[in-house]
């Protein structure tokens, strides 16, 4: 079929775009490390003290008086907020698995496998597992709201 055959000029169009869309398509999840960032200890810990962050547990659940009987283990939902300029403290989740979930803002997570600085924005939700060592900082200028659900050992860990 030659170029000037009215089937290829309609055809065309989409092809191009299909192509183009197949071409820059990244296998990248909002809030994730890009593919070919992960490195070991890409990030050296940092020993920043808290800034502008409220910490306050809304729940909490011994999750040894539960059927999955976890004996040691406590379920805990809590409640982060961060003012512009504020950080989150280094902190490891080796013994603390955790979801993150952003309800408002813009923050930025400096992971220690991970080469550059991961944003995660409104809506995006970051799972923190064994492997996971970080600090985060709120570099905008609108407070951020982050609700997280960890799976705390120790009643006296209060790393964030």
């Amino acid at each position: 079929m030659s170029q000037s055959h009215p089937s290829f000029r309609l055809i065309w169009p989409g092809l191009a775009i299909a192509g183009a869309l197949t071409l820059s398509a990244q296998p990248v999840v909002a809030g994730e490390c890009p593919a070919g960032k992960i490195k070991p200890n890409a990030q050296q810990m940092v020993d920043y003290k808290p800034v502008g962050v409220t910490d306050v547990t809304l729940g909490a659940i011994d999750l040894g008086k539960q059927p999955a009987h976890i004996e040691g283990r406590e379920l805990r939902f809590r409640k982060l907020t961060i003012e512009p300029g504020g950080i989150v403290p280094w902190h490891s989740h080796d013994d603390r698995p955790a979801l993150i979930f952003v309800q408002q803002g813009e923050i930025v997570e400096y992971a220690s496998n991970c080469v550059d600085p991961i944003v995660h924005k409104a809506g995006d939700i970051r799972p923190e597992v064994n492997g996971t060592s970080h600090w985060w900082k709120n570099l905008g200028k609108e407070t951020v709201i982050l609700y997280v659900g960890d799976v705390r050992k120790d009643p006296n860990d209060h790393h964030m």
